[in-house]
């Protein structure tokens, strides 16, 4: 793992390879309150970064699981596109400025006891409905752009 002042440094001097999970069941989309920053108290679909020398495959696994407790592989995943995202503050820092490309991925599959989720990354969980996703306005704009993209909607 990187050091903070390592990370720090990345992030002002490169983009953030991501992976967001696009979860669906028949309760709706899965979105969480985030904790931290960049979109801090905001719903967003849960993701994580891909770390160093990790490959695809295992950075899903490693992220579905830590963020949704679900031990999925790549190939239940239906890949959505590439997005990015920009931020004007960061994990480190109110003055540095965060870039992610994100890799977007969908899951379908049965509705999972909110209680039980990871609190570490967001505070709160709800299944929320296309129409209620797109009117509310602490569902981030970037989780909104997911379900405006060919293939989600």
């Amino acid at each position: 793992m990187l050091s903070l002042t390592k990370f720090e440094s990345l992030i002002e001097t490169a983009p953030l390879v991501a992976i967001d999970l696009i979860i669906k069941s028949s309760s709706g989309v899965l979105l969480g309150k985030r904790n931290n920053q960049p979109a801090k108290d905001f719903w967003f679909v849960p993701g994580g970064r891909v770390l160093k020398n990790e490959c695809l495959s295992h950075a899903i696994k490693r992220i579905s699981l830590k963020e949704v407790n679900l031990e999925k592989s790549l190939s239940n995943f239906k890949f959505i596109g590439i997005f990015e995202h920009f931020y004007d503050n960061s994990f480190v820092s109110e003055s540095i400025t965060t870039h992610y490309v994100v890799l977007a991925f969908e899951l379908e599959c049965g509705d999972s006891s909110l209680e039980t989720l990871p609190s570490s990354e967001h505070n709160e969980y709800r299944y929320f409905s296309l129409r209620d996703l797109e009117s509310d306005p602490l569902v981030h704009t970037y989780t909104k752009k997911y379900f405006n993209s060919k293939g989600v909607v």
